[in-house]
């Protein structure tokens, strides 16, 4: 549904975006994922044409931004990280302008406004001042202004910053509601709502893309990484970094300096085979007492730090 190719923006001699390619399919939740500043908002701010990139294309079915700026608009709605409303007017009145520019007809206009308002949950602060709401309500106001024209395509750049936990649950949830019959593209630097909400991620870092996919293939594929965590006793710390730092595949150890019992022990692997075998086999050749043996489940937070560090 939408094709990114190329896509590079300058801001004097900073590259913001760097020649980046998406394809995002109708129906799909996308999450444009990366620390402050990695270019998420740019590229948001391009999509929706409220900027121009200095080369590549964006083209959403069969328009292009280049020549069919207004077409592709008319398809979006777009909610920026503050959404700009009038806080003198009440929600009622203001949704009420957003449907009147929207251009809806007066028969659809007023079923509308009641269908986002339930939505997203404004009935109970319709007929208050919106500078009088909490910056939950304000979102979700912000929200239901976004999708007034029941647009085909969804743009939210960093949906829930600032909110409390529970308006962040809130806003996730009408996204997951509406995402079922939308495509949405949404930024985030939250880890945990991008495994959340979306169907796929693309994570950027300094202008590129480091890492596109669903959030079990980015853990699956994380360099053959993870973490092998063991507890043994009657062992002595420099003599279990000599002994299983030499299986091939071990990146490093990490062993507990604190006094007790047994010695907790966190093994860096990086291999694409299971090491629990051999680092099991190294174990058996001592007299350490094995108290605990497992692999730790990669998650999309040691992915992210990763790739956003390293790359």
């Amino acid at each position: 549904m939408i094709h990114v190719e190329n896509l590079t923006k300058y801001f004097g001699d900073l590259c913001a975006v760097d020649h980046i390619n998406i394809d995002i399919q109708k129906g799909e939740i996308l999450g444009l994922l990366g620390p402050n500043g990695a270019g998420k908002t740019t590229t948001l701010r391009m999509l929706t044409g409220f900027l121009r990139p200095n080369e590549g294309s964006i083209r959403v079915k069969d328009y292009t931004i280049e020549t069919h700026s207004l077409e592709i608009r008319k398809m979006l709605g777009y909610l920026p990280e503050s959404a700009p409303l009038y806080h003198d007017m009440l929600v009622y009145d203001y949704l009420d302008y957003v449907a009147d520019i929207r251009d809806l007809k007066k028969k659809e206009k007023h079923p509308r406004i009641r269908y986002m308002a339930d939505l997203c949950g404004l009935n109970e602060v319709m007929h208050k001042p919106i500078g009088e709401l909490s910056k939950g309500y304000k979102q979700r106001v912000g929200l239901a202004h976004a999708m007034m024209n029941d647009p085909e395509i969804l743009v939210f750049d960093e949906p829930t910053s600032g909110l409390d936990p529970n308006q962040i649950i809130e806003i996730r949830e009408i996204i997951k509601k509406i995402g079922k019959e939308k495509t949405i593209v949404l930024s985030t630097h939250i880890l945990s709502e991008a495994e959340a909400t979306c169907d796929r991620v693309v994570i950027i870092n300094q202008g590129k893309i480091v890492a596109d996919g669903t959030m079990e293939s980015l853990k699956q594929t994380a360099s053959g990484e993870y973490l092998i965590t063991v507890s043994l006793q009657n062992a002595e710390k420099e003599a279990v970094v000599k002994e299983l730092g030499s299986v091939e595949g071990v990146a490093g150890i990490l062993a507990d300096d604190d006094e007790g019992e047994a010695l907790q022990v966190r093994i860096t692997c990086r291999s694409a085979d299971d090491l629990r075998g051999a680092i099991y086999e190294k174990i058996k050749q001592t007299n350490w007492v094995l108290l605990e043996f497992y692999q730790e489940r990669q998650t999309l937070e040691r992915v992210f730090q990763r790739l956003t560090v390293e790359s």
